[in-house]
């Protein structure tokens, strides 16, 4: 079934405003050095405006990973975010993996605090390239 143009926008809307709660989430676990959880949020707010920019446009995925595949075919190969933006996408992702189900594992603030504010910077930029689209 085919959304309407407000359906796809009132979700859009949705989806932003959960990103940024989902980065704020994110830098009050790294206040609490809990920093495998920390990059888990930092991912997730990445996924949900990235999911906010394919639903304007019609598309969506039923995968992780094709959500962060047609990041790449509908942003980066149209030069809205670079290829290094695409690569914090995707080791965000790898880290929250990690993260999550690798035994014996946790992610160290040397390896997560570096990423709070270029992931910031992404979510300003989508949500910018979403304003354009809506």
């Amino acid at each position: 079934m085919e959304l309407k143009d407000d359906e796809k926008k009132a979700i859009a809307e949705y989806r932003v405003q959960k990103a940024y709660s989902v980065m704020t989430e994110a830098t009050d676990n790294a206040k609490l050095k809990h920093w495998s959880l920390t990059a888990n949020r930092l991912y997730y707010a990445v996924f949900h405006i990235a999911t906010a920019l394919l639903s304007v446009r019609g598309l969506s995925a039923k995968t992780h990973t094709g959500v962060i595949g047609l990041i790449g075919k509908e942003l980066v190969t149209k030069n809205l975010l670079t290829t290094d933006e695409a690569k914090l996408i995707s080791r965000l992702q790898n880290m929250r993996q990690s993260g999550d189900y690798d035994d014996l594992f946790d992610w160290t603030e040397s390896d997560v605090q570096p990423l709070i504010e270029p992931t910031r910077k992404l979510l300003d930029k989508m949500c910018n390239i979403l304003k354009s689209d809506i």
